[in-house]
């Protein structure tokens, strides 16, 4: 077997360099197949990073063997992105392909292009933003035909969006995947297996997140732990995802008996009639309130006339693309950014924090413990009374780790101890921008937990669909239009009506698709006015289709001009866009023409 593998470590051990006493690798033994997507998890600082150094060649390790299949070709992405100064977007990303028709009739390479919002290759690294730069990175790593893909935090600056489309490439290519990931959904829906990084030890699960959650449950159960608090989060989680959004995947994974055996005297993650008269008795009924408010950023509308309440207990995540104004909106909110028009509204009782993606001041001169009990000593959530060390337990400081000073925590622990302070102060309007950021999969469980229990109205900006589905009631979008679009259907609806609209993933400007309305009841004008009205959006539908054929024909001309290439496809979205929205009002007008 050990034969048919890409990579095989062979009793591997490694340690911090300079600090031989702490062990990250432990005598490890794995290999990795062919095809197969393997998702790493464990905490930060723990070794995963490590794991993927030694398993790429880039780090030698201290004891033990790694052997690698003849002729492999791997690819490689770190977590830095250290790039020749001056060099272009196109040199690193296309350095592969000898001449530009190359590329441009490769199918593969426009698609991660595209996906990945890249369209200017002349520009030059220095220029670009951090977001910027690790896209170009992934380019990288995913074009060409490598046999294995190594992946270092690869959702990191991804929206929703491009989370999804990578999870679809990846689950495209027949090259084998390791990939370390704090995003739980993309877990989920991409691995076959799930490496578990602890103590220098590795544990092998097959399957994704749901069906490692499910093992460690299980472990737990059977071996009768001692850490009662541990195992009953992992039967909470557990819980959660069989009683919450359906699988992404159609693999029957594990035994759907055992599973709800396991959980069959778990109580709901949150009882949602408690939780709201917590917060209606905290709040009252006005909590927030925007009325005809318009937000311009430059000469681009965010809110165009828009009223928005958040009641009592509301639990909102707002989705969009990169740019799109998510946090401009939360600053609105908060009162921070003042409106262009209309006016804001804040209950007299609301206590507000935020929680933003830059990190705050911090007590350099006291403990881990100390800066969190300046806050509050002890926190309600709910029914559930913490002191302040069990809160930071909670969000990744260990007993030991809370004596450790503020000054030289890094700064993922840094953001995790904001986090701590800010739920210590018992707000009862608590508005989170990218929360998920430097967390790991149990911290983040654990976050989960707490605002579970959390009574107050909550407002999520992230690109972390798990914990926004999980914790959140309510998703609202912001397609570029000006509006606040309420989803129904969720984030699957925000991803259907942007597929529909066409757009990237980093071109806020485009309407989200409007839905059908339920045509009213029209008089014989209003039938003939409807009647004339739908022959228009015909001859125009039928004008876009004859543009749209036009364009794949140019396209197909274009192969060997990657500038034109770019231009066209842009262009073809665009009419693509104009057609489902002439489409969708011809049905209206149609149903109004026959009412």
């Amino acid at each position: 077997m050990a034969g048919q593998n890409l990579v095989n470590l062979e009793n591997v051990s490694a340690h911090v360099p300079g600090d031989a006493s702490r062990v990250l690798l432990d005598g490890v033994s794995l290999g990795v197949e062919r095809s197969e997507r393997v998702g790493v998890v464990g905490l930060n600082g723990g070794g995963k990073t490590t794991l993927l150094e030694v398993l790429a060649g880039r780090r030698a390790p201290d004891d033990g063997r790694v052997s690698r299949l003849g002729g492999l070709k791997l690819a490689y992405l770190t977590q830095g992105d250290d790039f020749p100064a001056g060099a272009r977007v196109r040199d690193i990303v296309l350095g592969q392909y000898d001449a530009d028709h190359e590329w441009a009739s490769d199918a593969k390479a426009r698609d991660v292009l595209g996906g990945l919002g890249i369209r200017d290759l002349e520009r030059t690294v220095d220029g670009l933003s951090g977001g910027e730069k690790r896209r170009v990175a992934l380019a990288r790593a995913l074009l060409g035909e490598p046999d294995l893909v190594v992946l270092d935090e690869p959702t990191n600056h991804l929206d929703v969006e491009g989370v999804s489309w990578l999870a679809e490439h990846l689950l495209s290519r027949r090259c084998g995947v390791v990939v370390v990931t704090h995003d739980r959904w993309f877990l989920d829906a991409v691995c076959t297996r799930t490496w578990e990084v602890a103590n220098g030890r590795v544990e092998s699960y097959l399957g994704g997140y749901q069906d490692w959650v499910f093992a460690r449950a299980e472990r737990a159960r059977q071996a009768d732990a001692a850490e009662a608090r541990r195992r009953n989060l992992a039967r909470k989680e557990l819980a959660w995802l069989r009683r919450g959004p359906p699988a992404r995947t159609s693999k029957p994974r594990y035994r759907i008996e055992a599973a709800e055996a396991l959980i069959a005297d778990v109580p709901p993650p949150r009882n949602s009639v408690e939780l709201l008269n917590f917060a209606t008795n905290r709040l009252g009924r006005t909590v927030l309130e925007l009325e005809d408010a318009t937000v311009t950023i430059g000469d681009r509308t965010l809110l165009d006339h828009q009223t928005w309440r958040l009641g009592p207990g509301d639990r909102i995540g707002i989705v969009g693309v990169n740019g799109s104004g998510k946090t401009t909106l939360l600053r609105s909110l908060t009162g921070e950014r003042p409106l262009d028009g209309g006016k804001r509204v804040e209950g007299k009782t609301v206590q507000l924090a935020q929680l933003t993606q830059d990190l705050v001041d911090l007590p350099k001169d006291m403990r881990v413990l100390e800066a969190v009990e300046a806050v509050a000593k002890y926190v309600r959530f709910g029914k559930e009374e913490m002191t302040a060390s069990q809160v930071a337990e909670r969000l990744g400081f260990p007993p030991a780790r809370q004596w450790t000073p503020v000054g030289r925590l890094s700064g993922g622990e840094r953001r995790r101890l904001q986090l701590t302070r800010l739920l210590m102060a018992e707000p009862n309007v608590l508005l989170l921008d990218e929360p998920t950021n430097d967390l790991d999969v149990d911290t983040l469980t654990n976050l989960e937990d707490l605002l579970d229990g959390w009574p107050g109205t909550l407002v999520v900006v992230s690109h972390d669909r798990y914990l926004t589905e999980r914790v959140c009631d309510t998703v609202v979008a912001l397609f570029g239009d000006g509006r606040i679009t309420h989803l129904p259907g969720g984030i699957e609806e925000y991803l259907r009506r942007r597929q529909a609209a066409g757009t990237s993933t980093e071109t806020p400007q485009a309407a989200a698709a409007p839905a059908p309305k339920t045509a009213p009841t029209v008089n014989a004008a209003g039938q003939r006015a409807a009647r004339k009205e739908a022959a228009r959006l015909e001859r125009k539908m039928e004008q876009l289709t004859k543009r749209e054929e036009q364009l794949h024909t140019k396209l197909a001309e274009a192969a060997t001009d990657p500038q034109k290439l770019m231009e066209l496809s842009a262009e073809l979205k665009s009419v693509e866009a104009e057609r489902e929205t002439v489409e969708l009002e011809w049905l209206e007008a149609a149903e109004k023409a026959e009412a």
